[in-house]
C-alpha cells in the first residue's frame, strides 16, 4: 500500500525524535525505516549512508552524530522533510515525469539572484561588477518557486550579489514555501542576532558561507576585517544550533591555503557541516586567466579531497572534479539552472548567456528554449567526466551553442562575448586535457561511470 505523503512527513518527524534519544542505537533502525519509504529510489546514496550508520569507525558516522548533537532538532526535522522527502523522494519522480513529457531538462535545484547588490567588492568576482540596481521582486521569486514546485522542484539556492541584502524577503519566502529547502551562498557579514532567530523560526534556510582560506587570504580578497566578521557569524549560528556550510573558491593564488589539511580541519573546528569547493572561472571582461588553477594544482586537488573525504567527517564536494559522480555537466537545467537579478534564465551560474527571461516566459518555456535544448542535446559535453564544462574544458562548444540558440550576454554592465570568454579558457583546456586523460583512464572513475550507464540502460 502506498503511504500518503502527509503520513511520511509525520513519520520523519517522529523518527528524528526517536533518533535523538539514543543516536548510536537507533540510527540503524531509522535506516530500515527510510528504506521502506524510499522504495527503489536513490539506492546508491542510501547504501553509502547505511555504511556510515552501521560502522562506528566510518568518518561519516561521526559527522551524523555531530549533526544530531549540534543542530536544533526542529530545524533537523524540517531539513529532513524538505530535503529528503519533498526534494527527493517526492520531487524526483515528479521531475522525471516532466522530463519525459516535455522532452527537456527539468532541474533538481534552481539558483536565484535576489539582488545584484553586495556590501563587499571581492577580487575576481563578476557579481561585484554588476552594480546594485537589479533585483528580483518578492513576487518574482514567489512565482519562480511556485512554478518550480509544479515541476517537483523543492530546492532553491540563493546567489548574488549578496542575497542577505534582501534577507527580510527571503525569510518571508521561507515562511510561505515551508515545504521547500533554501540554501544561500553568502559572505555572512549581514548575519545578526535577529536574522539568526528568524532562521531558527522558519527552519528551512541554511547558509553556505564564503571563505577564502585563513585570515590573510580571506581579507586579501574580500577586504580588511572580513575574516573576523565571518568567524563572528559562524559562532552566532553555532550558539543557536543552526546548520551551516562553507563555500570555497580555489584559484592559482590561494590554492595551497584553501586546500590544505590545516584549513580542512579548521572548517570542521568552526562547525561547518559541509563545504562546496568551486574552481575559479574567468567570467567577465576584466577577469584574470592568471587566477585559473594550473593542471598540477587541479590534479592535486583531485587527490587531496578524495583523501580528506576518506579520513575526515565533513561532507565535501568539488563542483568541477566531482563531475564523474553526476555524469558530467549538470547545468542547463539537467540538475540546476540560474536566474539572475534581471530575470534572465542562464544555463549555469558561471555561463551568462540566455535566450529567456522569467518576465517574458514561464519556467517551462525557458527549459524548452533553444539555449536550454542545446544543453539537453549536447550533454555530456565530453566522455571524460573530468572535462565536463562547455566553457572551461571544452571552450569550442559554448560559442557554437550561443550562436545557434541566438542567445545574448546577460551581463548588464559589461557584456562579454562567448568567444572572448572561451578564449581565456583555451590555453587552460589545452594544458588540462593530458592531465584529465591520465586521471580518468588511470583511475576507477571511468569504470564506475560506464557501469552506471550500463545499469541505466538495463
Amino acid at each position: 500500500m502506498q503511504i500518503p505523503n502527509s503520513l511520511k512527513k509525520i513519520g520523519i518527524e517522529q523518527a528524528i525524535d526517536y533518533l535523538a534519544k539514543d543516536p548510536e542505537k537507533n540510527m540503524p533502525k531509522l535506516m530500515e525505516w527510510t528504506d521502506k519509504f524510499a522504495g527503489d529510489s536513490f539506492v546508491p546514496q542510501r547504501n553509502a549512508i547505511r555504511a556510515a550508520v552501521n560502522d562506528p569507525q566510518n568518518v561519516y558516522h561521526q559527522l551524523i552524530l555531530r549533526i544530531l548533537r549540534d543542530v536544533d532538532i526542529e530545524v533537523l526535522k524540517a531539513t529532513f522533510v524538505n530535503f529528503f522527502l519533498n526534494a527527493n523522494i517526492i520531487g524526483w519522480p515528479k521531475q522525471d515525469a516532466a522530463r519525459k513529457k516535455y522532452n527537456c531538462n527539468v532541474p533538481w535545484a534552481i539558483l536565484l539572484d535576489p539582488t545584484s547588490a553586495c556590501n563587499l567588492h571581492c577580487t575576481g568576482c563578476w557579481a561585484a561588477e554588476y552594480g546594485n540596481k537589479l533585483n528580483l521582486t518578492y513576487d518574482d521569486i514567489d512565482s519562480i518557486i511556485t512554478q518550480g514546485k509544479e515541476l517537483g522542484i523543492h530546492m532553491y539556492i540563493y546567489t548574488g550579489g549578496e542575497p542577505l541584502v534582501r534577507k527580510n524577503d527571503l525569510i518571508k519566502l521561507c515562511e510561505k514555501h515551508s515545504d521547500c529547502q533554501f540554501l544561500c551562498f553568502t559572505n555572512s557579514t549581514l548575519i545578526d542576532e535577529k536574522f539568526a532567530d528568524d532562521m531558527l523560526r522558519v527552519k528551512n534556510f541554511i547558509p553556505a558561507i564564503s571563505l577564502e582560506g585563513f585570515e590573510e587570504a580571506t581579507d586579501g580578497r574580500r577586504g580588511q576585517g572580513v575574516y573576523q566578521k565571518v568567524i563572528k557569524a559562524m559562532n552566532l549560528l553555532k550558539s543557536k544550533k543552526l546548520p551551516f556550510g562553507i563555500s570555497a573558491c580555489y584559484t592559482s593564488a590561494n590554492f595551497e591555503s584553501i586546500t590544505s589539511e590545516e584549513y580542512y580541519d579548521k572548517m570542521i573546528e568552526l562547525g561547518a557541516l559541509f563545504v562546496w569547493y568551486f574552481h575559479y572561472m574567468p567570467v567577465g571582461n576584466d577577469a584574470s586567466p592568471d587566477l585559473l588553477p594550473t593542471p598540477e594544482q587541479r590534479t592535486e586537488m583531485y587527490h587531496r579531497l578524495r583523501d580528506y573525504r576518506s579520513r575526515k567527517g565533513l561532507f565535501a564536494m568539488d563542483f568541477q572534479n566531482d563531475a564523474e559522480y553526476v555524469g558530467g555537466c549538470i547545468a542547463g537545467g539537467r540538475r540546476y539552472l540560474h536566474i539572475n537579478a534581471n530575470g534572465d534564465v542562464d544555463p549555469c551560474v558561471f555561463i551568462h548567456y540566455s535566450d529567456s527571461n522569467i518576465h517574458e516566459k514561464t519556467l517551462l518555456e525557458a527549459l524548452t528554449s533553444p539555449m536550454f535544448m542545446a544543453y539537453h542535446d549536447g550533454q555530456p559535453f565530453n566522455d571524460n567526466m573530468l572535462r565536463p564544462c562547455p566553457m572551461l574544458e571544452n571552450p569550442e562548444k559554448l560559442p557554437e551553442m550561443v550562436k545557434k540558440a541566438g542567445a545574448h550576454s546577460t551581463d548588464p554592465e559589461s557584456p562579454e562575448t562567448a568567444e572572448h570568454l572561451c578564449a581565456k579558457c583555451s590555453k587552460y583546456a589545452e594544458c588540462w586535457t593530458p592531465a584529465a586523460e591520465a586521471l580518468w583512464h588511470g583511475s576507477k572513475a571511468e569504470a564506475k561511470y560506464l557501469a552506471k550507464k550500463d545499469a541505466e540502460k538495463k
